[in-house]
């Protein structure tokens, strides 16, 4: 049975990698994955249709869709303005990556906090619900008053993921902000304002202060996802590298101790904590891997970025 990577999801509010074909591999904080890449990364095609040439795509794409394939998923966007007459109810919403560093969005109400799960926000709130085009023009208008992104690169959510300040600091400027935003003039009348309550994801994510212990392994596994013990101290969000790239045969094994978005971050062999961008995952055939101490990260590792750099984008919610 072949195990190709299909992402990284949060179902249910913790992580799971993600199988074509629908199966799932349910991850916990504390233990080893390890797995080694198999043959080519393959496009996934589009809106649940495989991709008819099953192209080989780019190592190092954050969407694993050939050209055909990508124009098609795109088509059929909410993001894309593709979908204009979209029944259902949707929510804007504030999203908190770290100290300074908030944007603003929207999500199907019928998706509730998942979409703020999957793009790392340790922290968010509701502003207001209402039809698609009340959301988005809402969002806009809070763009340009409040000079809030609608986009925020993934390498600056990773850069301030390792200092992240308390719980009070965090509701505080999410608080702030969301007051700024309701009291504006210029809102769409068919948006419905939403009470504040601010949300913590860093317990999800592994970051919490007071989380303790190291779990109960990874659940429903299965070939793809191996468990064993034994790899240094429970870290938090700081990172010594990143993986945005695998290669054909490289193994990257690790103690899964925090994870964010699409990241995971694995405590490695050599002592460093290297994040994982399951996106690049996405379209390989992974194989387990027998796992232990001395097992070698062998796909290139890049360097973090600072706070303040990167420009790679991320969806537009």
């Amino acid at each position: 049975m072949e195990w190709r990577c299909a992402g990284l999801g949060w179902p249910g509010g913790g992580p799971v990698l993600r199988w074509a074909g629908g199966r799932g591999s349910a991850l916990a904080y504390g233990r080893v994955i390890g797995f080694r890449a198999v043959g080519e990364r393959r496009c996934v095609g589009a809106r649940g249709n495989p991709c008819p040439l099953r192209a080989v795509v780019p190592a190092r794409a954050t969407q694993a869709r050939c050209p055909e394939c990508a124009r098609l998923d795109r088509a059929f966007s909410v993001a894309a303005d593709g979908v204009p007459d979209d029944p259902r109810p949707y929510r804007v919403y504030l999203a908190w990556f770290g100290a300074g560093l908030l944007k603003v969005g929207i999500t199907a109400e019928e998706r509730g906090a998942v979409r703020l799960l999957e793009q790392g926000a340790v922290a968010f709130c509701w502003l207001g619900r209402g039809p698609l085009m009340a959301a988005r023009r809402t969002e806009e208008l809070l763009r340009a008053a409040l000079g809030v992104p609608d986009r925020v690169p993934y390498a600056r959510k990773r850069a301030v993921r390792g200092a992240l300040p308390g719980w009070a600091e965090r509701a505080r400027e999410l608080e702030g902000l969301y007051w700024r935003a309701v009291v504006l003039e210029g809102w769409a009348e068919a948006l419905e304002r939403v009470e504040f309550e601010a949300v913590d994801h860093s317990a999800a994510f592994g970051l919490a202060e007071a989380a303790s212990g190291l779990g109960e392994g990874v659940r429903g596994a299965g070939e793809g996802v191996q468990a064993v013990s034994g790899l240094g101290e429970r870290a938090r969000g700081a990172a010594d590298g990143v993986v945005r790239e695998v290669v054909d045969g490289g193994v990257l094994a690790g103690r899964l101790v925090a994870a964010a978005g699409p990241d995971l971050h694995l405590a490695v062999a050599d002592g460093r904590v290297l994040v994982v961008d399951t996106r690049v995952l996405v379209g390989w055939e992974l194989a387990g891997v027998d796992a232990g101490p001395g097992t070698e990260v062998t796909v290139p590792v890049e360097a973090l970025v600072s706070a303040g750099g990167g420009s790679e984008q991320d969806g537009l919610f």
